[in-house]
């Protein structure tokens, strides 16, 4: 098979970037190891950046009728019960929206051709014919696929990275759980999201629609924690351990957890100069979204930069196919070099933000400063300077004319 380019990975960044890719005139092909769209996380936050993302994509009016704007949070301190609120609105702008991951996925797949997502498709190699490309990539079935370009969006252990040398991503010393609750005759929690801290523990809940929460928690555990296999055995070390001290409203969330939605994993990023100064790109092969730079989920920033990376890899690709009216290996290599030059201080920032709010809102190892810290100051005064984040516009995908058109 000959392919002009072809994305590993058929997550948020794969997804998005086959999508802009499209807008710009060029077809990809999808490489997704799952035999389906994978749905793992059960719902995720999207700031404004993603949002404008989403919109040069052509696909945010899908999602945004099915779902509130959060414009504030109640902190609630699991030790004394005292409860803060915080504004989520992002510099008096928009705030965050939750969605399920699922509808996401399936919102950005319902952009591209069937034939663009191959299922049950793993690479196990991949050779450079030359500097710049092209690129044969051989799967676990026997199929040998060559390309022209080749991005890998393969998450947080990403196969074309370690093709690349990125460094390992490294444990942050926290795990998370996450899932989602499901009450078939409706539940009766409030809109607004609530998050629960307590020392070196911080657990949420988010209504996403009138009988399904949203819910996640966090803790500190040493690197090599064993991870149960059975997802009623994690929800059952939920209720009884992680989140014992927990009001008894948040662990009834938990009981109701739909077991095929629930997840436990350690939470990883790759350190910031290992993205300043790592090889993101080489010749016309690169990474895009956890691939590039994985991130603890503190400020929920981990899909909106892999949709950033998506509108910004796709610009950059398709204002040199639109200029020369082909891909020619020489400029896309030109290209993917400024796409890695706009997105490299832009993701570092982001991993570095996200984990210094995890360890604010931990408030842990410091003992009662780190609690006074947090409580204190960090959602008084450094919160919504963190969320500020998220008010980033990645700009737009470059217009073509018709003869440029994909069929």
């Amino acid at each position: 098979m000959e392919e002009e380019i072809v994305i590993v990975g058929g997550g948020i960044a794969g997804l998005a970037t086959a999508v802009a890719l499209r807008r710009v005139g060029i077809r990809a092909l999808v490489l997704e190891r799952s035999d389906c769209l994978r749905a793992s996380g059960a719902a995720l936050t999207l700031g404004p950046n993603a949002w404008l993302a989403l919109d040069a994509l052509g696909v945010a009016h899908k999602l945004t009728p099915r779902y509130p704007v959060r414009q504030k949070a109640r902190m609630m301190n699991v030790a004394t019960g005292a409860v803060q609120e915080v504004s989520l609105l992002v510099n008096n702008k928009g705030g965050p929206i939750t969605v399920h991951r699922k509808a996401l996925l399936v919102s950005l797949a319902e952009e591209l051709p069937s034939e663009s997502i191959r299922f049950s498709s793993k690479p196990i190699s991949i050779e450079a014919q030359a500097q710049e490309g092209p690129y044969t990539i051989g799967l676990e079935d026997g199929t040998v696929i060559t390309t022209k370009v080749l991005i890998g969006c393969d998450g947080v252990h990403s196969f074309v990275a370690q093709k690349l040398g990125l460094a390992e991503p490294i444990y942050s010393g926290r795990m998370a759980v996450l899932g989602l609750a499901v009450f078939p005759e409706g539940h009766q929690v409030r809109e607004d999201v609530l998050q629960l801290l307590d020392v070196g523990k911080r657990g949420g809940v988010v209504p996403l629609n009138d009988k399904e929460i949203y819910w996640f928690i966090s803790f500190n555990a040493p690197k090599g924690e064993a991870i149960p296999e059975d997802p009623q055995e994690i929800q059952k070390q939920v209720i009884e351990n992680y989140a014992k001290d927990f009001p008894p409203e948040y662990t009834e969330v938990v009981r109701h957890c739909d077991l095929s939605t629930l997840t436990m994993n350690p939470l990883r990023l790759r350190l910031p100069w290992d993205v300043i100064f790592g090889n993101i790109s080489k010749g016309n092969m690169t990474v895009a979204g956890d691939a590039m730079h994985p991130m603890t989920p503190d400020l929920a920033q981990g899909g909106c930069s892999a949709l950033e990376d998506a509108i910004v890899l796709g610009r950059h690709i398709g204002e040199s196919f639109i200029d020369n009216g082909k891909l020619v290996p020489a400029a896309v290599a030109g290209a993917i070099e400024g796409y890695v030059k706009e997105r490299r201080w832009r993701a570092a920032l982001l991993i570095t933000a996200s984990y210094m709010s995890g360890k604010a809102q931990a408030g842990g190892e410091g003992g009662r400063f780190m609690k006074m810290f947090r409580d204190s100051i960090f959602y008084r005064f450094l919160f919504r300077k963190f969320m500020g984040i998220a008010d980033y516009d990645c700009g737009k995908l470059p217009a073509m004319d018709d003869q440029n058109k994909t069929h």
